[in-house]
């Protein structure tokens, strides 16, 4: 038997790149939440924006005519366009540690961010601010990473083109893959999706809208079922980034973002909609020499480990604000 070209990494998580930090901060009362993933030496970064309703910060750094086109954090929360404030904190943890872009002043980080849409989960009114994204800076660490109902993922839902009634929890997912000569690639998501999740590999449906005979509903069904589904689709997002120990320019890194974009294509449907604002940043930090021989397997890996991380983000959340898990659901049917 053939030894599997894939295998994942020690902790299956974006922490097996070398260099990266994950911390979370968490409000199970209000349902929200943010999480930052700190890469303190500034690796080359690139994003890629393909939903209709983005809510971000600072992208314009990552741009191919940019001066810096690196970042020394990515940050993902919850609030919408208010949580975006929470990246103010990360800015100011990581200036206080004489990280980020240096300048005659001070050390200005770079730290991209992006929000998904959890009002109304639990509180309309509560949304991670400065004092959290500090906090979650604070508390980043190397090692296994928490994932499901938490952080940036606390309040996010999937599966409600039938409406929100019938949605079912998403969350934070992470996973990582090592290939030929110690390439690892590995991502972490936020999966707040409109459509319906999808494990490609075996052709199951992971979680879709929920119907009262404790089956899933089909595609065709759950749009007949919410005439106003157009009006009620405004509020969905999937972030991703991935990240590589690869040595890459800044067109390859630009590269991994569109194969990430495949992963979520391939986990999720539909997606990519006009209510969705989805989008993936990509990170490499140039500390493995490869060949261009090897970026087909860097796309492969990159499109796996997105498909991976988007499952595993539905099946380890919990059920909160009686929005059921997954798992919850499931059990209670049978």
């Amino acid at each position: 038997m053939m030894k599997p070209i894939f295998i994942s990494g020690p902790s299956d998580d974006i922490t097996d790149v070398p260099g990266l930090k994950v911390g979370h901060w968490t409000d199970l009362g209000a349902v929200t939440g943010c999480t930052v993933i700190l890469c303190e030496k500034g690796p080359l970064a690139a994003v890629d924006v393909r939903g209709g309703a983005p809510a971000t910060h600072e992208l314009g750094a990552l741009s191919a005519s940019s001066l810096i086109q690196r970042c020394h954090a990515i940050l993902f929360t919850g609030g919408s366009a208010f949580g975006l404030e929470s990246a103010s904190g990360a800015a100011q943890f990581l200036s206080e540690h004489e990280i980020g872009f240096e300048t005659r002043v001070r050390h200005v980080p770079i730290i991209p961010s992006a929000a998904i849409f959890d009002l109304g989960i639990g509180s309309n009114d509560v949304s991670p601010g400065v004092l959290e994204g500090y906090k979650a800076a604070q508390v980043a660490s190397s090692g296994s990473l928490e994932q499901g109902s938490v952080g940036a993922g606390t309040g996010a839902t999937v599966a409600k083109f039938a409406g929100p009634e019938r949605s079912l929890k998403g969350g934070v997912g992470s996973a990582s893959l090592i290939g030929p000569n110690g390439i690892v690639v590995a991502c972490l998501v936020v999966t707040n999706a409109l459509g319906s999740i999808y494990d490609s590999s075996t052709g199951e449906i992971v979680a879709a809208p929920r119907n009262t005979d404790g089956r899933y509903l089909s595609l065709e069904d759950a749009l007949s079922i919410n005439s106003n589904f157009v009006e009620d689709s405004r509020q969905n997002t999937t972030l991703v980034c991935v990240a590589t120990n690869a040595s890459l320019s800044h067109m390859q890194v630009q590269r991994l973002t569109v194969h990430a974009h495949d992963g979520l294509a391939r986990a999720i449907f539909p997606v990519h909609t006009l209510g969705d604002g989805d989008i993936a940043f990509s990170l490499a930090t140039c500390e493995k020499e490869l060949g261009d021989e090897y970026l087909l397997m860097l796309a492969i890996l990159t499109t796996s480990v997105v498909e991976r991380a988007i499952i595993k983000s539905v099946q380890r959340a919990t059920t909160i604000a009686e929005i059921p898990s997954v798992s919850d659901w499931v059990s209670s049917k049978t």
